[in-house]
């Protein structure tokens, strides 16, 4: 494999990292690392095909929630191949990862090792009761079956909506404040709360504010994830 194009931020850490200089695209939602020395090639929502297929790939790396069906189907279409991840546990982000990284032709890196010794080493904390918005104008929240959900449930935050039907419902503010939480967890992505732009709106309960990166991607992070989590939550 000589030639790879990533739709998704995780992926394009945990590639860059593991063989540096085989990526050819990334999106301009991929930060990190902060030079890949790839093309941009559109956001993971709006991708610029034609500008894909030009690169030539030997591979596109997407996953089912962050890319368009639409998106990927156009790519098949123009011949070339796609794998699509799909990650809403844990043990499913371990099981992708090293997936990917295999189609891409590279070795089982130290860091995935260290990211399953890190999380098998979490204890059972006293369960916490949170709502998890991820959005604001309007409210969203994690829902049922998210992989940042399950992190949190490692780590002993109890998510209200765990069992809402949706993934990521819109709530009204008065209906979180009074869903019986004991705290609001706040990650700073997708929408980027501060400690100025998002406590205001809870003010009966305690706020930790979390790296999104920590709670959200799967890839190299997931080796210092649960004790900078662990931390924020405190």
């Amino acid at each position: 494999m000589t030639r790879v194009v990533s739709l998704v931020p995780s992926l394009t850490e945990a590639v860059a990292v593991s063989a540096p200089g085989l990526l050819a695209g990334v999106t301009d939602w991929c930060s990190r690392p902060a030079d890949t020395g790839a093309i941009r090639i559109g956001g993971t929502k709006n991708p610029d095909v034609e500008a894909i297929v030009a690169l030539r790939p030997d591979l596109v790396v997407a996953n089912e929630e962050e890319n368009r069906a639409p998106d990927l189907d156009a790519l098949r279409a123009a011949g070339l191949e796609v794998l699509v991840t799909e990650v809403r546990t844990l043990p499913q982000a371990f099981t992708e990862l090293e997936r990917v990284l295999r189609a891409c032709g590279v070795p089982r890196p130290r860091w995935l090792d260290d990211a399953e010794a890190a999380w098998a080493a979490v204890e059972p904390a006293e369960p916490r009761r949170a709502v998890v918005p991820v959005w604001r104008r309007p409210w969203m929240v994690l829902g049922r079956d998210t992989f940042a959900g399950d992190l949190l449930a490692r780590l002993g935050v109890d998510n209200v909506y765990a069992g809402h039907p949706e993934r990521y419902p819109r709530i009204p503010l008065d209906e979180l404040n009074a869903a019986g939480a004991d705290l609001v967890v706040l990650p700073d992505e997708p929408y980027r709360f501060t400690a100025d732009d998002g406590p205001e709106a809870f003010p009966a309960l305690p706020a930790a504010l979390v790296d999104g990166r920590m709670l959200t991607w799967y890839g190299p992070s997931l080796a210092a994830a649960p004790t900078e989590l662990r931390a924020a939550l405190r």
